[in-house]
């Protein structure tokens, strides 16, 4: 037999044979589970998720099935062929043995692998003060059970709903308050909304926005307590400003917590942040060594990314999940010559009090801002982000058409302030400072994060193999 026919039969053995284990039944975990048959994987194929529900598609939650136009339950995620898997769901995963390749289950189960593919995403931040946090009409919004209850009590009609952060989701969910006619209040630490992954100049139009739609925007208060009457229901808020003020429904959109925790005791790179993973998906040990049969994608996976200066990013982007999601399918079950990189451009959108906010890059990343088209006045505009004489971020205010043209100019590192487009500039193109805020100043976490070369929040630490 040749060379080429013994790699050619090795290739097609190695494709096709072994046990897979997809720890995260949702967006990420089911395209790569499509993905794997899709690419020739005949094995068996086990998938994990904590969640008793088959996967379901999130981002309606905050919009369509809060406003009463999609149940919560109607939200399942199109297949797109038959993975022919073992579906594990409402259990979650506590552990991970790589020594004996298992994966613990909280049932006591052991599921045996060959590869692995973390994809547990993240969840809602919890509200600070756990028995405030279990109040009645206190919520967070991260699952279709949340968005179920929180529909419910939103269309029951209360005096005055209490939105706690102004990220997208925030924002999103107080637009949807002044669409259904309820009294809403947003509090946001910061100066503004969006400041967190917009920067303190689109959060001035931000702001605007919300208050001239009846929103009662407060910046620069935090909520320190919440209290009940004796039924055990929420009432009234207490703010750091020594103001109070009566409410129904308390709504915590304080950006969210990575699911790593059952990873405690692997050895593998994995902290606030999420699992650190190379181009290929790979997961890193704490290390730094690079696994063989390890990887990671979705919410919770994060990788240096070569137009960040090599900078860890972590993203929560539907695109992300998909896409980093075929690729870690190709890789798993590749030889080396085959596998490809996942450097994602980050593409993010946002409907809210009747404006399409669309984004590309990482615009938190940039320091400066230059508006490019349209009029910031009439909320119908284009900005771009620079950093360092490049750019490296935009985005638009009914004005998405734009989107591929910059996401190219990111794409090749243009200059910045970038090239004028053919028509609709505005009369001032002088960049200005974008205002982000200090992050170690509280506020909402961005939906992109840029979070260094450290594994944890709280710095590396070497671990010497005994």
């Amino acid at each position: 037999m040749s060379t080429a026919s013994l790699v050619a039969d090795l290739v097609a053995t190695f494709r096709a044979e072994g046990r897979i284990v997809i720890v995260g039944a949702s967006l990420a975990g089911l395209r790569a589970a499509e993905a794997l048959r899709e690419c020739g994987f005949r094995g068996k194929l086990t998938l994990i998720g904590d969640e008793p529900h088959e996967p379901y598609d999130r981002p309606p939650l905050s919009k369509q099935v809060l406003q009463g136009w999609v149940r919560a339950d109607h939200t399942r995620l199109a297949r797109l062929r038959a993975v022919d898997a073992e579906w594990r769901l409402g259990v979650a995963a506590t552990g991970l043995d790589r020594v004996n390749r298992q994966v613990l289950l909280a049932n006591g189960d052991k599921i045996d692998y060959d590869r692995l593919l973390i994809a547990t995403g993240v969840r809602a931040r919890p509200w600070f003060n756990a028995r405030e946090g279990a109040l009645k009409g206190v919520f967070t919004l991260r699952t279709c059970d949340d968005a179920a209850r929180l529909q419910a009590a939103l269309h029951a009609g209360p005096r005055r709903v209490l939105i706690v952060g102004s990220g997208f989701i925030g924002s999103e969910m107080a637009s949807v308050c002044c669409e259904l006619g309820l009294p809403v209040t947003v509090t946001e630490r910061a100066d503004g909304p969006l400041v967190g992954v917009l920067g303190g100049v689109i959060g001035d139009i931000a702001a605007k926005m919300q208050r001239d739609a009846g929103v009662d925007l407060r910046t620069g208060v935090a909520v320190e307590a919440l209290e009940a009457d004796d039924e055990g229901h929420v009432r009234q808020a207490r703010f750091s400003d020594g103001a109070t003020l009566d409410v129904d429904i308390v709504v915590a959109s304080l950006g969210s917590v990575r699911n790593i925790e059952w990873l405690d005791g692997a050895g593998l790179a994995a902290g606030f942040w999420g699992v650190g993973c190379d181009a290929g998906c790979r997961a890193f040990d704490i290390n730094g060594v690079v696994t063989d049969n390890i990887f990671v994608a979705g919410d919770i996976a994060r990788a240096p990314h070569v137009l960040y200066e090599y900078n860890f990013i972590s993203m929560e982007h539907w695109d992300n999940a998909v896409c980093g999601a075929r690729v870690a399918a190709n890789n798993m079950i590749s030889l080396e010559t085959e596998r490809r990189a996942h450097l994602p451009l980050p593409m993010f959108w946002s409907a809210q009090f009747g404006v399409n906010i669309k984004g590309v890059g990482v615009c938190s990343f940039g320091d400066e801002i230059v508006f490019t088209q349209g009029s910031p006045d009439q909320r119908r505009f284009a900005a771009a982000y620079g950093h360092r004489g490049r750019i490296v971020g935009a985005v638009t205010f009914d004005h998405g058409k734009w989107l591929e043209y910059y996401g190219a100019l990111i794409e090749r590192s243009a200059p910045f302030p970038p090239p004028p487009p053919g028509y609709d500039r505005p009369r001032d193109m002088t960049p200005i400072p974008a205002r982000f805020p200090d992050p170690h100043v509280p506020t909402e976490i961005p939906d992109v994060v840029l979070t260094g070369h450290d594994p944890t929040s709280r710095g590396a630490e070497f671990h010497p193999r005994s």
